[in-house]
C-alpha cells in the first residue's frame, strides 16, 4: 500500500472545492468536518481517515476511491480503473442512470478482455417491469 500523499491530496480536494463552486464552510458542513480541520487538509497540514474521505467524496459527488487514490490509500496499480471510474461518475452532464450503464459497459468489456471487475460495480436501474436490465438493454433504452 502506497504511502498517503496530503500535499497533493490538498491540492486535489481544494480543485474539486472549487470547479463544485462551493465555499470552504459549505463543503465542511456537507461532509461534516469543521471548517479549520478541512482547511488544514487542504493545505497538507492533516491526514484525513478513510472515513473522511468518504464523507468528502459524498459531499463533492465524487467516487471515494478517487481520493482514496489521490491520498495514496489505493495502490497504484487500480489508479487506471478507478480513473475511469471517477471520471464517468464526476460528470455533471451525465445522469445517474447514464453512469451506471457506461461502468455497466465499461466493465462488461474488461470482463471479455481478460480482466476482472476489482471495484464493486453500481447496482443496475430496475426496468419499468421491475426487472434488471442488462447493460445492452440500458444502453438501447438511454
Amino acid at each position: 500500500m502506497a504511502t498517503l500523499n496530503v500535499g497533493n491530496l490538498g491540492g486535489f480536494l481544494r480543485e474539486q472545492r472549487r470547479s463544485a463552486q462551493l465555499s470552504l464552510r459549505q463543503l465542511a458542513d456537507a461532509a461534516g468536518v469543521s471548517n479549520p480541520y478541512l482547511s488544514q487538509i487542504e493545505r497538507g497540514l492533516r491526514k484525513p481517515s478513510a472515513e473522511i474521505l468518504q464523507q468528502l467524496a459524498k459531499a463533492l459527488r465524487i467516487s471515494a476511491e478517487t481520493l482514496y487514490v489521490q491520498a495514496g490509500i489505493l495502490d497504484e496499480r487500480d489508479r487506471t480503473e478507478v480513473g475511469t471510474r471517477a471520471v464517468l461518475l464526476a460528470d455533471p452532464s451525465l445522469t445517474e442512470r447514464q453512469k451506471e450503464t457506461l461502468l455497466q459497459i465499461y466493465e462488461s468489456f474488461r470482463r471479455e478482455n481478460g480482466f476482472a471487475a476489482d471495484a464493486p460495480s453500481a447496482p443496475a436501474p430496475p426496468s419499468p417491469s421491475g426487472t434488471r436490465t442488462d447493460a445492452a438493454d440500458a444502453a438501447d433504452a438511454g
